[in-house]
Formats: C-alpha cells, structure tokens, sequence
C-alpha cells in the first residue's frame, strides 16, 4: 500500500484502517500528511467519497467480504493474495466485479520477482525445449515464528496453509508451465507444531519476531492455543496441456527458500535464491547437455539486485496495477488466474485432508 502513494503522479493516501489506529496515527501523518484519515473501521474508508482504489491488506478471511463492500460502493480494488479462502467466494468477487463493471487486481507480486521473470523468458524463447514437468520446494522457515503463532493456525482463517502460503508458488507453476491445473492430488500432515508448548487462549499473539536464534522448533513456545493446518504438505497437479507438477511446503525447516526446478524435452532449469542483495545474487541454472553431478549447470543468469520490496518487485506489482487501472495493459496475473491458484490450493488441501482422494477442479 505505501508504495501507492506517490503525489507527483497525482496519487495520495486518503485514508487507512487498522485495528490499532493510535499505534500507526503519528507515523501515518509524519509520512503522508495530517489530513489522512486513520481509523478502526474498514468500511468508513470504503465509503469514503474521497477514496476511488482500496488496498485490502487484512487477514484471509476478511478479503472476499471487504472486495465485495468496496466494489458495491465502485471503487476499485487491490486485493492482496490469497484472492478469497473458498473458490466459492473468488467466484462471487469475480461475478461482482463483472456486474458492477470494477477492476479488481490481486497482488501476486512474485510475478514480477526477477528471477521468475527471466525463467519465465528462457522458457518462451524454447531455451529447454517443451516443458513437461515443474517441481517446487517451499521451505518456510519463518514458519515457527509467524504462521503457528496467530490466526494463521487455524482452518477457518485460511483453509490450510497450501492456500494460504502456496497460492503464490501454485500461480507461479501455471504461469511457467502456460496452464492451470485440471486435477490434484494432496498428501501432509500436522507433525511438528501441535507437540510443542502452547500461550493461553486469553494471550495476545506475539508480535512476528524473525529471530535466527528461534531455532530448532523444539526450543521454541508460545504457539497457538488451537492449531489445525498442516506443517507438511505436498501437493501432485496434473496442468490441462499435459504438464505434470509438485509442490512441497515445510513449516519446520531451519532455510526460508523457494526451488523451482522446470524439466524440458531439451533441458532443466532451477533457480538458486529467489530475491538478490547485495551480499548473494540470485540466479537461474541451466543444464542443456548430458552430464553426472554439476552443481551449477552448463549456463547461469545471475539477476540483478534491483531496489524496493522483494527484490524490486513491490514497486513494480503497484504501477503495473494503476496502468491496469488507467486503460493500459496489464503484465500481472488476470483474476481467473488468482482464482485458479486458489481453486488447486483449496482441493489440494481437502485432498489431503480426505485420503488423498483425487479432485478435478472446474474451469
């Protein structure tokens, strides 16, 4: 959201809602002046007159009631990801939105990570051949620190973590492989975080401290009083033009890192590092020739470190949405796109949660 704010191109903060509006209310007029309006509820800056984009930043299970109340009162929205927690609720966004002639944009703002991009580029220039299989590994390891300690815990608030956490790497394989997923099929597990030491139902959640000392999960307490989602999950996809898929998430590995591996008729493709600074470049390997154990490949990209939020992604999410907004093209992901992701994270999950009973999901 503050990346929107940019007065030289005729944009300005008007209003913000937080559940703690005396935390943020000097900081917000420090920064974005004193005649921006700082409040506890949502729908006071929804129907401001004043207010024609609203960003929804909330919690999951808030994103399809308030899309809907600001579409009902015309204003565009971004929405961040995940899109809704029910593929029935993306379906009714999308339906409104048509009905009430409202752009809505979902921030999948992994599209516009470098890293992605120039795979997505090697990819379309035929670089590997035609791509037959993608596989990603998420290893969260902020999973302890963040997503077992709030409302992220709990299936009402998110369905599971395969939606909730997945929905940007789900999109990200339909985008390389140019197809979304037809059938799925899930397996995981709650192993790890439900054994370990609990805060009380009447505590506060504690604030999100990344702390590399927070470690091995073992050593660590203060969790959620009521924990249902899974810390392992995986997921089998089979694309609609033929492309074969998986991914795996892990909530208790001691790395914070995406591996995308994609494996073409005349190559493979992975990248090492999703985001470049200063100190490690990301980067894409290529393997185009027959060859034993090559830890780099046969030809590496290395990508810039470009400035702003996620690797320069952020501020380049936040003007593809207003060019969107003002009649140009758009180079993110479309809202059937968003729903899709959702639609295989949300069947994944009742998968895994049923046998592994296979899913078809429908277009």
């Amino acid at each position: 959201m503050l990346e929107a704010h940019a007065p030289g191109l005729g944009r300005h903060i008007r209003a913000v809602s937080t559940l703690h509006p005396e935390r943020i209310r000097e900081n917000i007029a420090t920064r974005f002046g004193t005649e921006v309006v700082v409040t506890a509820d949502p729908y006071a800056v929804i129907k401001n007159p004043e207010v024609h984009v609203v960003f929804i930043c909330t919690p999951d299970f808030l994103h399809e009631e308030q899309a809907l109340a600001a579409i009902d009162h015309g204003k565009a929205v971004y929405l961040e990801k995940p899109m809704a927690t029910t593929v029935q609720g993306c379906d009714r966004i999308i339906q409104r939105a048509a009905e009430r002639n409202v752009k809505v944009y979902v921030g999948h703002n992994m599209r516009f990570f470098p890293v992605f991009e120039k795979m997505k580029e090697l990819l379309l220039c035929g670089r590997i051949g035609k791509v037959q299989a993608i596989w990603c590994r998420h290893f969260v390891g902020i999973g302890g620190d963040a997503y077992f300690k709030d409302w992220h815990s709990l299936r009402r608030n998110t369905h599971g973590l395969l939606l909730q956490k997945g929905a940007h790497d789900i999109d990200v394989i339909h985008w390389l492989a140019g197809a979304y997923t037809r059938q799925v099929v899930g397996m995981g597990k709650l192993s790890v975080y439900d054994q370990l030491p609990r805060r009380s139902p009447e505590s506060t959640p504690p604030p999100v401290k990344l702390d590399p000392a927070n470690w091995p999960p073992e050593a660590m307490s203060g969790f959620s009083p009521e924990i249902d989602v899974e810390d392992h999950s995986m997921l089998l996809m089979q694309l609609e033009n033929g492309v074969q898929a998986s991914y795996m998430q892990c909530h208790y590995t001691p790395d914070n890192h995406r591996n995308y591996t994609v494996i073409g008729t005349a190559g493979r493709m992975e990248n090492h590092g999703c985001v470049s600074t200063p100190e490690h470049w990301a980067s894409v390997h290529i393997w185009d020739h027959r060859t034993g154990y090559s830890e780099h490949g046969h030809e590496v990209h290395r990508i810039p470190d470009l400035e702003g939020g996620h690797g320069g992604a952020d501020p380049r999410v936040i003007e593809d949405f207003f060019n969107y907004l003002e009649g140009g093209s758009r180079a993110g992901i479309a809202i059937e796109a968003a729903r899709m992701a959702i639609a295989t994270g949300y069947y994944g999950t009742e998968s895994l949660r049923n046998d592994s009973t296979p899913y078809l999901i429908a277009p």
